[in-house]
């Protein structure tokens, strides 16, 4: 069958009261901007607790559903057949005339789910399924009803229009990307820190990146890595603009000059003030790292707790209590494992003490720093004024610093 249209089910956004219609409005202009590259055409409206999604004469199908897949606050994906005409005679043969489509002489059991949204309609809910199942078994003989185990749920919503659907694909949850501000991501070429972009986008973040490169220590291809990272999440997050920081200096003055067994925490605290200049900037409005307690020596509670002392802004970490595997399950689901695991390290990996600290103390932490005062400010701004950034979407990538 060929649908030309959806109505896509929400969950939690109709929870939201009188502010419903922002996170409804933000759903559908994420549902347009996502299916723009597909063909031009789509239109999506609210109607009444439902997102009513109308498709061009010709467009594909499957990566349509493939795109509404990706984006938060999708609860369902209900292919339907539109039924203008909705009065009961016209709204039975037209239903009928679906299940013929789809189902054929299948032998199948069903049962009818009504659900009346315009309360004008003269024919009550419990009416409309029994009246509608006793037409569906005169009409077919390969059907049979089946109230407790169907192995087809036929569901008839009756609105402006009515709707005929029996397919209902699940999306992925949350709320809308952009209903509820912006945060800057700690990105790292790993497997934790795409998985935690995803996940605070789903709670309706928008997303910003900053990664910290070290060149000639990290290559090309570890930078490329992490490029390719952002382009995969942004098919759910949206546009990302990814800030390259180079980091190299700012590393060889804290190994220079600072404990070797502190060099982690004390290159993670650069990293954080960096990334709060650059969130600042770009009006964000909390950090959010990869990081899982007890994960490695840089993550223990007193180690995130010296982490957390340079940041005025809150820092998310939406990964806090999941166990690795846990985060390797979702990072596989959204396509980002593979290209993690690739042996290409980051500037986190590569200055490794054999034997780091895991219960830092903050005031040993801040002893240890004063000794790259008067050096580590000017490798600082250098840092923030050579930053490189590069637009990234699921289809392009925008080199801003090649037009400067």
């Amino acid at each position: 069958m060929t649908y030309r249209a959806f109505l896509i089910k929400y969950s939690e956004i109709g929870i939201k009261g009188k502010n419903r219609y922002i996170f409804e409005d933000a759903l559908c202009a994420r549902i347009r901007e996502n299916l723009a590259h597909i063909a031009d055409g789509f239109e999506a409206i609210k109607e009444q607790g439902r997102i009513f999604l109308s498709c061009p004469e010709e467009y594909d199908y499957d990566r349509t559903v493939s795109q509404l897949k990706k984006i938060f606050g999708i609860w369902a994906i209900c292919p339907v057949k539109v039924i203008p005409d909705n009065s009961f005679d016209s709204l039975t043969k037209a239903t009928g005339d679906y299940v013929e489509e789809v189902y054929g002489d299948r032998e199948i059991t069903f049962k009818v789910e009504a659900r009346r949204s315009d309360k004008r309609y003269p024919i009550e809910t419990p009416q409309i399924c029994a009246d509608m199942g006793e037409y569906l078994l005169k009409r077919f003989a390969n059907l049979k009803v089946d109230v407790r185990n169907p192995q087809v749920r036929i569901h008839v919503e009756i609105r402006n229009n009515a709707y005929v659907y029996s397919e209902i694909i699940p999306g992925p949850g949350g709320m809308p990307v952009g209903a509820n501000g912006k945060a800057m991501l700690l990105l790292s070429g790993g497997i934790d820190s795409p998985v935690a972009g995803y996940m605070i986008a789903k709670r309706g973040v928008t997303v910003d990146a900053v990664y910290f490169h070290a060149p000639p220590y990290t290559s090309e291809r570890a930078l490329q890595k992490v490029i390719d990272l952002a382009q995969i999440i942004s098919a759910y997050t949206g546009p990302i603009k990814l800030h390259i920081v180079n980091f190299t200096d700012i590393q060889l003055d804290i190994i220079e000059k600072c404990p070797r067994d502190e060099l982690t925490i004390i290159m993670r605290r650069y990293m954080m003030r960096l990334a709060e200049h650059f969130a600042k900037k770009c009006g964000s409005l909390a950090l959010v790292t990869g990081e899982s307690i007890g994960q490695v020596a840089s993550q223990t509670m007193q180690s995130l707790a010296v982490t957390n002392a340079v940041c005025e802004m809150p820092v998310f970490r939406p990964l806090i209590a999941f166990d690795k595997q846990d985060i390797i399950d979702i990072s596989e689901k959204i396509g980002t494992y593979e290209i993690s695991i690739e042996p290409y390290e980051d500037c986190c990996t590569i200055f490794v003490a054999k034997h780091p600290v895991t219960k830092p103390l903050l005031h040993v932490i801040e002893k240890s720093e004063r000794k790259l005062e008067g050096s580590v400010e000017a490798l600082v701004e250098k840092a923030i004024e050579s930053v490189r950034i590069i637009n990234v979407t699921s289809s392009k990538i925008y080199d801003k610093s090649r037009d400067e």
